[in-house]
């Protein structure tokens, strides 16, 4: 199916918002029994760009959360995968997988067949050194976004992100990203608290992501370095950002939204003591551990710390303090009180969903593209400081010139170099 397949869904879109009702259902303790319906008699028609694990996951979400949405178009790299997604889909919703050859697309391109393949709403789950483009082209062709976190690798990316969030609110385009702890009940009620002032003024803070070791996937016979890298994403920079990006973003955006702040700057210290051995081009250029300090406004200091190595402790979490006491965020305790109870937590992966639908329907988008971009930035800077060993600022980082993405990208280039590993007090700040 060729580009020029596209549809002009104006008119039914301006419908969807002057028509549907959105009726949300209460969350129930049994989640896994739950129906998750945002409500809405009207479909509305959903793109899945990129058909690993995490997309697959979000166009389930995208389903539990709103009787009236169908998947229509699905794209990605891998023609297994695509087919893998395309299976689960069927076999799950065979009413409302709506796909069919003509809008199922494999290739680097994929992306744009799908935004124009006549839906109203597109998820995107590629590896996220390609979400930057992926964002500017669904915005350009007014589209309503799910865009996974993070939303970029590198300060060009943050700043095209920058310009396609003030783009969408000219357009009133709904943009959700899946920083799902802002959807969480649990979090929602104590972070409120916190404002509210239960603490004080906060004063420091901690968060945590750490974690065993991640997957790593050995190359596959006649795979040239794109499809290599591509396939074993993680652990290449240009295209995971670094699980103090990929992962670790998840804390820091919890810190960010507590402070109503973003950092100005950080220091730190990291490494890669427990990943494979050998060639970046075959094991990857990402360390394996993060320790940074980040220095908000009004003196606050917060530590973070990220890891993936085997056999350590773990711990993923974020906790404050403040004049009047101490809040575990992620335990949903404010001075040792357990603000809600964990079975009256909803579920947040669908209710992002929900509040994504919803806020369409009702014709009021929601925008949250900025926040996730300060909170990938915030990443960003942490990796910055650590690869380099400087103190990096919040202006060096959002102003870097360092364009992680390979030119001319082509899933047939044989050779695609890799940066070497960084190398603190050697690494330059770019």
């Amino acid at each position: 199916m060729s580009e020029n397949h596209s549809v002009d869904t104006s008119n039914r879109r301006d419908f969807l918002k002057a028509s549907a009702v959105a009726t949300g259902t209460a969350l129930t303790a049994n989640l896994a029994q739950a129906k998750f319906f945002a409500g809405g008699d009207e479909t509305i028609k959903v793109g899945l760009i990129g058909c690993g694990g995490r997309g697959t996951g979000a166009a389930f979400d995208c389903l539990n959360a709103d009787k009236g949405v169908q998947i229509v178009a699905i794209g990605d790299v891998f023609e297994d995968r695509l087919q893998g997604c395309l299976n689960q889909l069927k076999k799950n919703h065979p009413d409302r997988c709506k796909v069919t050859p003509e809008t199922a697309f494999v290739g680097l391109d994929a992306y744009r067949k799908v935004i124009n393949a006549g839906v109203d709403l597109v998820i995107l789950a590629t590896p996220p050194g390609f979400r930057p483009l992926h964002l500017e082209a669904a915005v350009k062709a007014n589209k309503h976004i799910f865009t996974e976190k993070p939303v970029a690798v590198d300060g060009p990316g943050i700043r095209k992100c920058l310009a396609v969030y003030e783009e969408a609110l000219q357009k009133k385009l709904a943009i959700v990203a899946g920083t799902q702890r802002r959807h969480q009940t649990g979090y929602i009620e104590t972070i409120k608290r916190l404002h509210d002032g239960e603490i004080g003024d906060i004063v420091a803070g901690r968060c945590y992501w750490n974690m065993g070791d991640i997957w790593f996937r050995n190359r596959k016979p006649n795979q040239n370095d794109v499809q290599y890298q591509l396939h074993n994403w993680y652990h290449f920079l240009w295209l995971s950002g670094d699980h103090i990006v990929e992962q670790h973003v998840h804390n820091l955006d919890v810190i960010n939204w507590v402070l109503r702040a973003h950092p100005l700057r950080a220091t730190g210290m990291g490494g890669r003591s427990n990943r494979p051995v050998g060639d970046p081009k075959e094991v990857g250029n990402i360390f394996d551990h993060f320790a940074v300090e980040l220095e908000y406004p009004n003196g606050v200091f917060v530590h973070s710390f990220c890891r993936q190595i085997a056999g350590c402790v773990g711990n993923v979490s974020e906790a404050v303090t403040g004049t009047k006491g101490a809040s575990q965020i992620a335990e949903y305790r404010i001075n040792g009180k357990r603000v809600i109870d964990r079975n009256q937590d909803n579920a947040p992966y669908v209710q992002e969903h929900i509040d994504l639908i919803r806020s369409i329907r009702e014709g009021k988008p929601l925008n949250e593209l900025k926040n996730v971009t300060e909170s990938t930035l915030t990443a960003i800077l942490g990796r910055m400081a650590t690869y380099t060993g400087k103190a990096v600022t919040w202006e060096q980082a959002l102003n870097s010139k360092e364009d992680t993405m390979p030119a001319n990208l082509s899933l047939t280039m044989t050779e695609l170099p890799t940066p070497p590993v960084p190398v603190p007090g050697k690494t330059k700040l770019i």
